[in-house]
């Protein structure tokens, strides 16, 4: 068989097994492939075209509608016939992931329970996606980064007695009748200097507002060019209905970084919903858990300042302080990078690694782990 057969062949034995619905048909399981190694393949069928991916290896997808020539689709280019000249090297890369597939379809077919059960016991664990707590990587993985630590004994214990106190439950800490301009590069000045790290130059005779045009992300949306002083014009800022507001910037960027890296001082309405819009609220948030110290020793240079604060989610925080959070496990193929984001809410994770970064200590955190269910062929008349 050519290529184009041997693709089409796999999209019949394929159409055998149960599939899932999200508006387009979906199969995904992961196969035996070579030598000890795996991989996971994605199919997803809209209208009567087939998209084919490997999504654990560098290589293009194909796009088939049965009967006719294979293509695929490069950077997001127009798609194109793979048997012109310059596809034969994803014919060559493809054509022995396409023979493997084929021949593990058969072996379904014949015997899925028995193919599955292989499955589950030998995938390899530095591959699966998964979380265990918090605390026992923090006692076996000794060098593993550490909020309190960084933060320092002190700190943490000022920050997790304010939780308990219930700090965050009085709307008195956390929220301003009045602002202006002025007030909030206060807030940034105070900010600046308290998450000063060893490789920041803060020059601390400098202004808040000196500070916050220095240090901060520079798309402002105006917020520099209203009068400092004035309380309507902040508030009318805020509410974005002040002319010279405009948008696309990262005003409350104080701290530079990247998407997920950065530190943002933002102030928001108590209740955006309220038409009196009275009060305002200014939150530290640091999404990176390489920022989070950071921003708790911001949160407490403005409480002692006795300038009403609040940091976004400290309920979380005081988890990971204390280690009550889960740390996700990401497939060796899998950026870390925004990685924890793919985790429900309700795993409560917010730092990831890798399985193998588990080191000498994994077969006595292995049983604690929970895995992520692996995808299996299921035959549609079984």
């Amino acid at each position: 068989m050519n290529f184009d057969q041997q693709i089409n062949t796999f999209l019949h034995e394929l159409k055998k097994f149960q599939y899932r619905y999200d508006g387009d048909l979906i199969w995904q399981f992961v196969f035996f492939y070579k030598k000890n190694k795996w991989h996971e393949i994605h199919v997803r069928k809209y209208k009567e075209t087939f998209y084919i991916s490997l999504i654990d290896a560098d290589i293009t997808p194909l796009e088939i509608v049965p009967g006719q020539k294979v293509r695929t689709i490069e950077h997001g280019q127009s798609p194109f016939d793979i048997s012109r000249p310059e596809s034969e090297d994803i014919k060559k890369r493809w054509h022995p992931f396409v023979i493997a597939l084929l021949a593990w379809l058969k072996q379904a077919e014949h015997n899925w329970i028995k193919v599955n059960a292989l499955t589950i016991t030998n995938y390899p664990l530095n591959r699966r996606k998964g979380y265990v707590l918090h605390s026992l990587i923090r006692n076996l993985v000794p060098d593993i980064y550490r909020i309190d630590q960084d933060l320092g004994k002190r700190n943490t214990l000022k920050f997790i007695k304010l939780h308990q106190n219930g700090y965050f439950w009085n709307k008195e800490n956390t929220e301003r009748s009045t602002m202006t301009a002025r007030t909030y590069f206060e807030y940034c000045k105070i900010a600046y200097i308290a998450a000063k790290r060893k490789d920041d130059h803060v020059d601390e005779s400098l202004s808040g507002l000196e500070m916050y045009k220095q240090y901060a992300d520079g798309r402002h949306e105006g917020l520099l060019d209203i009068e400092i002083d004035s309380e309507e014009e902040f508030a009318a800022w805020v509410d974005h209905t002040h002319p010279k507001r405009s948008s696309g910037g990262h005003p409350w960027e104080i701290k530079r970084g990247g998407n997920t890296t950065h530190i943002d001082l933002y102030v928001t309405r108590p209740n955006i919903y309220n038409p009196e819009k009275s009060g305002f609220v200014i939150t530290i948030s640091a999404p990176a858990i390489s920022r989070s110290a950071e921003a708790i020793r911001m949160f407490l240079a403005l409480y002692q300042a006795g300038m009403p604060i609040n940091i976004s989610d400290p309920d979380a925080i005081v988890r990971r302080l204390f280690a009550q959070d889960n740390i996700g496990i990401v497939p060796s193929y899998n950026s870390l990078h925004r990685a924890n984001q793919s985790y429900p809410k309700d795993q409560d994770v917010y730092d990831v690694m890798y399985y193998d970064d588990l080191g000498k200590a994994k077969r006595k955190i292995k049983p604690f782990i929970t895995w992520e269910p692996l995808p299996i062929l299921v035959p549609i008349n079984n």
